[in-house]
């Protein structure tokens, strides 16, 4: 069974207070390094041991920070892990920046974009069950970072499908299904109920979406 989400300490209060991020401030650089490595530290744990293997205060201690501020920039461990996800798709949309897929029909890039995601989450299954779990559990507290990773997928779909003007409605309707059938086939995948073939035969089917939903001259 999964291990709950750990119970947040009171801050304290006064002139003692532990420093942490304001919801609505961007944060500083010293900030943004000290989030940079509490994400660092929670992928290093998740890829050892999955899920489970991310506790709050061993991301804390590795990541040089106290627990206090540790629940000051991540509430709960779904919270982190949800983070987590987002942060390895900004690395992955960059590294897509950098190197695009070759295909030239928007249907066989966005497939082969998201084929390149899923294999990179094969090769650290332990890391890509913790993010997916906590998906899972995310609930209403946890909207703003899914709906970030959203965003994000939406982002790597349709930089793939490269279009000339903006999506139509149908466009992104379609890019709606790609998103839910991949989350689903990796799901699956990471259940043992799908095969990696089976995973590539379903999103290569559900891109054609693309196809269907393109403008017609």
């Amino acid at each position: 069974m999964p291990t709950p989400p750990q119970p947040r300490p009171k801050p304290r209060s006064g002139a003692g207070a532990l420093p942490g991020p304001s919801p609505a401030a961007p944060l500083t650089e010293r900030q943004e390094a000290r989030r940079a490595r509490i994400l660092h530290a929670s992928a290093r744990l998740a890829r050892r041991g999955g899920f489970d293997a991310v506790q709050m205060r061993e991301v804390a201690e590795s990541s040089n920070v106290a627990l206090g501020t540790l629940y000051r920039y991540f509430p709960s461990k779904v919270h982190l892990l949800v983070a987590t996800m987002q942060d390895q798709l900004q690395h992955l949309h960059a590294t897509l920046h950098e190197h695009p897929p070759e295909d030239t029909a928007p249907a066989a890039r966005v497939a082969a974009t998201l084929m390149r995601a899923f294999r990179a989450l094969q090769r650290e299954p332990q890391l890509a069950d913790a993010m997916v779990r906590a998906l899972n559990f995310a609930d209403r507290s946890v909207s703003p970072e899914v709906d970030t990773v959203s965003r994000l997928t939406t982002a790597i779909i349709l930089d793939a499908m490269g279009l000339p003007d903006p999506p139509t409605p149908e466009q992104l309707s379609a890019v709606r299904v790609i998103e839910h059938t991949w989350h689903s086939a990796l799901v699956t995948w990471l259940s043992g109920r799908a095969s990696i073939a089976q995973v590539k035969i379903d999103v290569e089917t559900v891109c054609r979406l693309i196809e269907v939903t393109a403008p017609r001259d």
